[in-house]
Formats: C-alpha cells, sequence, structure tokens
C-alpha cells in the first residue's frame, strides 16, 4: 500500500524533474501502484562520496538521473561559491545519460556565473585529471562509472591546487570536503528556480594533444613489440592509439569486438578486465596475432590490465604490474617517493627500501595516493597505477600501458620477458603472492552488517592458522586515518585485509602470501586453497 507520504514526495519530485522519461516512468509506477519501485527509487538521495556520484539509471533521488545530477551540480556551486572557487573543466565517457548529465552540469555552471570549459567528446577520466592540472581550473567533474555494469552511471568531482591545507593538484576530493558537498547537494530543495546558462567554452584538440604529447614523452627509446588492446567498449581506443604513434611504437592490434564505445557493453556485463571472462576476447586476438603481450583498460581508461604469454596466456594481477613498474622505475630514478595502498601488495615497500627510497601507504583509493607529494610511482593492486603524477594527479591507464609496453619491449630486446623480470623479483624479494574474493551484495545495508558482525565475533584461527595480529581499521593504525575495515595476520606470512568495496555492493577480501625458494609459487597456491573456503564462510555466515 502507497502510503500519503511517499505518495507526496514522489508527486513533488515529479514536479520538479527536469526529465520528462524519468517523471513518467514515476508517473506510471503511482498509476500501476508499483510500490516496490517507489519505494526503491525513494530510499534517500543517492549517497554522494569520495568517489562521487555512482548508481543505477532510474527515477527518483535514490536513482543517477538529471534530476539528481542537476541537484548535485547546484550543491557543487554552492560549494564552489562559498570556497572562492571560479573555474571548471567538465568531461564524460559513452555511457548511457553520461551526454546529458555533463551538460546539465556546464548548463548549471554556466548559470552560476563559473568559467565553464567542456571536453570536446568522450574521453577516458586521465585527460579530464590532466586538464583541471594542465589548465589551472579549481574543479573538474567527469561523467562516469568507470568499470560498472551498463545499468549505472557516475560522477567524479576533482579540484585543483590546495585547500584545507590538501594539495589536490588535480585530485578527487577526499574528506571532509565531500561531506561538505553531499550536505550542499541536500540543501537544494528544488531545481525550478537554478537558474542554467548556455555559455561555455568548448576545448579544442589542443588539450588532448598536450596529454598525448606529455604521456609519449614517459618513454624515450621505443622498440619492436606486438601489442593488442582493448578498450572495453569505452573511449581509451583513440587517446591510446595516439599515444603510441607520438611514442613511436606500431599501432596496437584493436580488439575489435570491444573497440568503439558502446554503453551496452555487448560482450562484457561488467566491463572490468578482473572480472573472470572480461579479457578473452583479447587473449583469443592475441592467440591469431602471435601478439607479444595484451593491454586492456576499463572504459573510462584510467585502469590498465596487462597479459602475458607466461607458457599460457594469463593476466598478470595488479599487484604483478605494480611490481614489475616499480622494480623498473626504481632502477632509473630513486628520487621521490614511492607508496600503494593498503590493500596492495608490501612487496613495493621491500623494493622501495632496496633502493633506499622513501615509501608511504595510504587507505585504499587513488584520492589518497595522489595527495602523497613528489610521488614518483603510486599503485593500487585494482589496476591503477601513476607514473607521472606532474602530469595525471591520478591513476593513469594509458600511461600505464604505454610505461609496460615499452618496459616489455626493452626486455625482448634483450631475449628476456616480463614473465622473466617478474621471477627475478621474486628471487630477490620473495615471492608474493596476492589473491582476493569478492562477495556481491543486494543492498549496501549488507556491508554495514558484516563488518560490524567480523568485528565483534572474530576467531582466533582460520584453517589451522592461528591470527597472531588483529586490527580494527575503524581506529587509526600504523599512520593511517580510521577506515571501514579489519586487518589480520595468519602467521607471520600470510596477512588479510576484510573491507567494503568504495565503488561496487561487494564485500572484498584481499589476501597476502609470501613464500621463499624454488617451490614458492605451489607452495603460496596450496596455502591459498587451505584458506579460501574458511574466509570466504567466515564473511557469507556474518
Amino acid at each position: 500500500m502507497l502510503s500519503q507520504q511517499l505518495l507526496e514526495e514522489v508527486r513533488t519530485w515529479i514536479a520538479d524533474d527536469p526529465d520528462q522519461i524519468t517523471a513518467q516512468q514515476l508517473t506510471h509506477y503511482i498509476e500501476t501502484g508499483n510500490t516496490e519501485a517507489l519505494t526503491r527509487c525513494f530510499s534517500g538521495f543517492l549517497q554522494f562520496g569520495t568517489a562521487g556520484l555512482r548508481g543505477p539509471l532510474g527515477p527518483g533521488p535514490s536513482c543517477m538521473n538529471r534530476a539528481v545530477v542537476s541537484r548535485t551540480a547546484a550543491g557543487l556551486a554552492i560549494f564552489m561559491k562559498r570556497r572562492g572557487l571560479r573555474s571548471i573543466v567538465i568531461g564524460r565517457d559513452a555511457r548511457h545519460g553520461s551526454e546529458d548529465f555533463a551538460r546539465d552540469t556546464a548548463e548549471i555552471m554556466a548559470g552560476a556565473g563559473f568559467e565553464v570549459n567542456f571536453l570536446p567528446r568522450p574521453l577516458p577520466t586521465p585527460v579530464l585529471a590532466f586538464a583541471v592540472r594542465q589548465l589551472n581550473l579549481d574543479v573538474g567533474v567527469m561523467v562516469t562509472a568507470s568499470h560498472n555494469p551498463a545499468t549505472d552511471n557516475g560522477y567524479k568531482v576533482y579540484l585543483g591546487g590546495v585547500i584545507d591545507g590538501v594539495p589536490y593538484e588535480g585530485s578527487q576530493i577526499i574528506s571532509p570536503i565531500d561531506q561538505e558537498i553531499f550536505a550542499d547537494i541536500l540543501s537544494v530543495s528544488s531545481l525550478k528556480n537554478i537558474p542554467r546558462g548556455s555559455q561555455w567554452n568548448i576545448l579544442d584538440e589542443k588539450i588532448i594533444r598536450s596529454y598525448v604529447h606529455r604521456t609519449a614523452a614517459t618513454v624515450t627509446s621505443p622498440r619492436d613489440i606486438k601489442v593488442v588492446y582493448s578498450a572495453m567498449h569505452g573511449v581509451g581506443t583513440e587517446t591510446l592509439r595516439s599515444v603510441f604513434h607520438a611514442a613511436g611504437f606500431a599501432e596496437p592490434i584493436l580488439v575489435s569486438a570491444q573497440a568503439e564505445p558502446d554503453p551496452d557493453f555487448p560482450t562484457t556485463p561488467f566491463p572490468n578486465p578482473e572480472e573472470p571472462g572480461a579479457i578473452n576476447l583479447a587473449l583469443e586476438t592475441a592467440r591469431s596475432f602471435d601478439a607479444d603481450i595484451v593491454i586492456a583498460n576499463d572504459p573510462d581508461a584510467d585502469r590498465c590490465a596487462v597479459a602475458i604469454k607466461d607458457g599460457n596466456w594469463r593476466m598478470l594481477r595488479g599487484d604483478e604490474v605494480g611490481a614489475i613498474l616499480g622494480e623498473y622505475i626504481a632502477r632509473h630514478n630513486t628520487q621521490g617517493v614511492f607508496a600503494n595502498s593498503i590493500v596492495s601488495s608490501s612487496l613495493l615497500a621491500k623494493i622501495a627500501a632496496h633502493y633506499k627510497i622513501v615509501f608511504a601507504e595510504t587507505l585504499t583509493g587513488f584520492k589518497y595516493l595522489s595527495k602523497i607529494p613528489d610521488l614518483t610511482f603510486g599503485y593500487e593492486e585494482a589496476l591503477g597505477y601513476c607514473i607521472d603524477s606532474k602530469s595525471v594527479n591520478d591513476k593513469d591507464g594509458i600511461s600505464a600501458a604505454l610505461k609496460i609496453v615499452d618496459i616489455a619491449a626493452e626486455l625482448k630486446s634483450r631475449g628476456s620477458s616480463l614473465g622473466e623480470f617478474l621471477a627475478e623479483i621474486s628471487a630477490q624479494y620473495g615471492y608474493f603472492y596476492t589473491s582476493q574474493i569478492s562477495l556481491r551484495v543486494n543492498h549496501l545495508s549488507e556491508l554495514t552488517r558484516t563488518m560490524e558482525n567480523l568485528r565483534r565475533n572474530f576467531p582466533q584461527e582460520i584453517a589451522g592458522y592461528q591470527v597472531v595480529r588483529f586490527a580494527d581499521l575503524a581506529q587509526p593504525h600504523d599512520g593511517l586515518p580510521a577506515t571501514d575495515g579489519i586487518r589480520f595476520w595468519l602467521g607471520e606470512a600470510i596477512r588479510i585485509i576484510i573491507r567494503p568495496s568504495g565503488t561496487e555492493p561487494k564485500i572484498k577480501c584481499y589476501i597476502e602470501i609470501i613464500k621463499h625458494g624454488d617451490s614458492a609459487h605451489e607452495d603460496a597456491l596450496a596455502t591459498l586453497s587451505q584458506i579460501r573456503e574458511p574466509l570466504t564462510q567466515l564473511f557469507v555466515n556474518s
């Protein structure tokens, strides 16, 4: 039974909705008495946090739509005026709704009197981050849901310069700024009186050429190598091809079925290279062309996946790519700071110590890594890498792709390979095996309940291994601020971190197993086999 209170809330929202399509959807729900749909669409305003907005497309305040995005833009405008920020650049990917959401944002920002810049077409997120810094702008907005399913969209916010003593310099927002903006969003009671403008600057190709040339300059000695590339139905193809050409590398072989933007993601329902089967088409293409290496970006091209021919073709774990980049960069540049996120492998710390490079560990997410001054190399295990923070102060799947291909080409010229380079790293530091268990949930409230139960009822042993250390990361720990997660060790060589995903309705369990000796790989797999099911049951039953 539809309550009078909910009915009035829905009707008020319909009257204020700038989009006839979503307004008609809600009207249809009322006329058909679809209480379930209305309750789902009106379960609170879509949460705005450090990742901005991200959620399913649909009508009402709990979904991604023009009304929600317009209120978000209006709230962001309030924040900007209060903080004395005057300029913004807006970018978008090619997802359903992205063009409309970007235009709504531009209109509201123009109506508020700001200098509004618009990227000329759907482009990778790193180009947006680059533009914020290159053009010395105050704010950047990227309309994208990154690697989420086709039914989702999102809205990332970047800041330029230094705010509240935090060196944003073209990176994503962190707390408490996100909560300040969210409060401003919630203060927007109606869109009727929000002025809209039509005057903004559509940036020309110069900004894209600047990004391409700066990225291409990160390598100096292009060599022969055959690369297969997948854009995962996203917006990476054009920019990556331009970068490779400018750097002097041969044209990558495209995975044709995934090369052009397609908001329906027809070949992979979850367009994240880490998802099972997502890069199968790329591997098939690599076998057909006898390629040397496979590169895949996620749809907004800020993440980079790598697959190599190591006996059979296999995708490298994010931590393996991080180790390759870290070791290679350390051999050529010991200045600045190396850093990775808390859930990433501890191997990078070992590499940094070996080369006497300053190392830092941060909370999960590039929004934290990018705040480290003088960052020479930073990465997170979820396929995010930063090799040139002065250019893109965020993860950049295009520059990472170029650098890893450059390393692979150099190794090939010496009769070696990325697989052999990894073996060399393991011989030097030990074998650091990482794996992950993810559990998708139906509602975000399940994540909170699971974490609370784990904290209250944590076991003393798992799969015969004693829990020797336990840290509730909800309290500041090891120099890190509080975050929602737990970290514990089984013996001295198995580290486990459990936390909710920041971008998807998942609970994630990160496993690191450290082994030494000739049988290290086999020993690590055996240990993983022992602990995987008990760990899975641990948070399934919580």
